[in-house]
């Protein structure tokens, strides 16, 4: 990907955006850094919008590549060659080393800053810090596995020390526990308001969010620590939560830089066509007679035919005419509303079903039947179809719809037609999510090898690789681990 993100640490980026409020009225922060080796004297809320912008970038550009060709929404197109790397599975060491030194020294090290400022009246500013240190630590532990955590963060340890998954899940949620007491606090004197480019400051939305997340990742444990996993979503349900009902996500603008930052990346490229439609997910939304397939992706001009290419078979097919992703989820490379698309962090739908799941597995309490199409109308929404007699169809009579799930005779055929429903929803906004539940439960089951992949590859990507940076600067370096080695909670793929 693009190296215009590089930071560089003994370089002081002073803050402008002095009196901004929100992405719509400021000059482009997406660069702006606080250094981490001199004291913060900044209000903490105008470092902020730069923590969570940072986390924005990970989840919208480097995750978002990643997760939507090994999660098989994209691949590579036959006449460009970014990523053809990603779908042979050969990525060196040195395609992580922007993406790492993103999560932390920008999200994590001024999520940090702010936890740690001596200005008074801030509390839920610190709340929402501590929310996203949690999520991006689970971003980070999700990718890469054993991560540093605790003394990562103290910026004159040059050498921090990797802790296990487990270890890396159970600050995940003391950061969360940390972050609600501290959103709760009525009288904050200096609320977030606009410097909040996720919720504008809305505490009632934080709290949701932190009851998702929490719940999201309770789930990653099933089928490592399903005691552990169950017992913390009981003790959840206890509190009565209330869990997201929109999305959690940062709106960008086509003005002042601050736009998608995919977009963004394919600007800087040159607008070439690398990302274009995976036959493995466009052939079973036609099979469902799925009406977002048309959102999601550009038909062939003057048609309403998604063309795709089977995954990796770009060098076969050096000619084809082949339909880009649309500028609905920002990877459409001419159509400038792609600058405008969202960047995910948690999706409504992606919230109904992490419920229900819960629910199917007997975890928690509810109707799965009514938290299924409630994740699938948010999905319709997003996408763009408001209309709910064409969603209230698809449910009942798509193949992986209500029929699914009511012949599911047992709570794990419970949980694939979930989960591949979720994989339908997830589609172009959130690969790095679809890939990840893949890894966690091997739904949907009908993903396959890149035909790009080494000769013999038996499985697909179940990790990315640590930095290059981390091997040439860090002793306590755990060396290279190969891509087809699962994560810690990654047991069933």
């Amino acid at each position: 990907m693009s190296a215009k993100y590089i930071f560089n640490p003994k370089k002081l980026l002073l803050l402008v955006f002095i009196g901004v409020v929100g992405l719509s009225g400021c000059k482009k922060f997406l660069d702006v850094n606080q250094d981490p080796n001199k004291p913060s004297t900044a209000d903490p809320n105008l470092l902020l919008p730069v923590s969570q912008v940072a986390v924005g970038t990970v989840v919208g550009n480097y995750f978002q590549v990643y997760g939507n060709i090994w999660g098989q929404y994209w691949t590579q197109g036959p006449s460009a060659s970014q990523y053809r790397s990603i779908e042979r599975y050969n990525d060196p060491n040195t395609a992580f080393d922007q993406v790492w030194n993103r999560i932390y020294t920008k999200a994590l090290i001024n999520a940090q800053l702010i936890i740690d400022s001596k200005v008074g009246g801030v509390e839920q500013t610190k709340g929402i810090a501590y929310l996203t240190k949690a999520y991006t630590f689970q971003l980070a532990t999700d990718a890469f596995g054993d991560i540093p955590v605790g003394d990562a963060l103290q910026t004159t340890n040059l050498s921090p020390k990797y802790i296990a998954q487990a270890a890396v899940y159970d600050s995940i949620f003391n950061y969360i526990d940390k972050g609600v007491a501290l959103i709760g606090v009525a009288n904050a004197v200096k609320p977030p308001g606009s410097q909040d480019v996720v919720f504008q400051g809305d505490m009632a939305q934080w709290k949701a969010f932190a009851n998702t997340l929490k719940l999201k990742a309770y789930l990653r444990l099933t089928n490592i620590d399903p005691a552990k996993a169950s017992a913390g979503i009981a003790a959840l349900y206890a509190t009565s939560p209330v869990f997201l009902t929109k999305d959690a996500s940062i709106k960008y603008s086509s003005t002042g830089g601050n736009d998608n930052p995919l977009y963004s990346e394919i600007v800087g490229l040159g607008k070439p066509q690398n990302l274009v439609a995976s036959a493995t997910a466009v052939d079973q939304f036609v099979a469902n007679n799925d009406p977002r397939v048309l959102q999601l992706y550009v038909p062939v001009a003057g048609t309403t035919t998604v063309t795709t290419l089977v995954q990796g078979t770009f060098a076969q097919f050096p000619t084809s005419v082949v339909s880009t992703p649309s500028a609905l989820v920002g990877a459409s490379p001419n159509n400038a509303q792609s600058a405008l698309a969202p960047v995910k962090f948690i999706s409504a739908s992606e919230s109904y079903f992490l419920q229900a799941e819960a629910v199917a597995r007997g975890w928690a309490t509810g109707d799965v039947n009514d938290l299924f199409a409630k994740g699938i109308n948010a999905s319709f929404v997003a996408t763009g179809i408001t209309d709910a007699a064409i969603a209230a169809t698809y449910i009942t009579t798509a193949r992986d719809g209500q029929l699914a799930l009511t012949a599911a005779a047992s709570p794990e055929a419970k949980v694939k037609a979930i989960i591949t429903q979720k994989y339908y929803a997830l589609c172009g906004f959130q690969g790095f999510e679809a890939w990840s539940e893949y890894r966690r439960t091997g739904y949907p089951d009908f993903l396959i090898i890149s035909k790009a992949a080494p000769a013999g590859t038996a499985v697909g990507p179940r990790r990315m690789l640590y930095p290059n940076s981390e091997s040439v600067t860090n002793l306590n370096y755990p060396g290279t681990i190969a891509l087809n080695v699962p994560v810690w909670w990654g047991k069933k793929n």
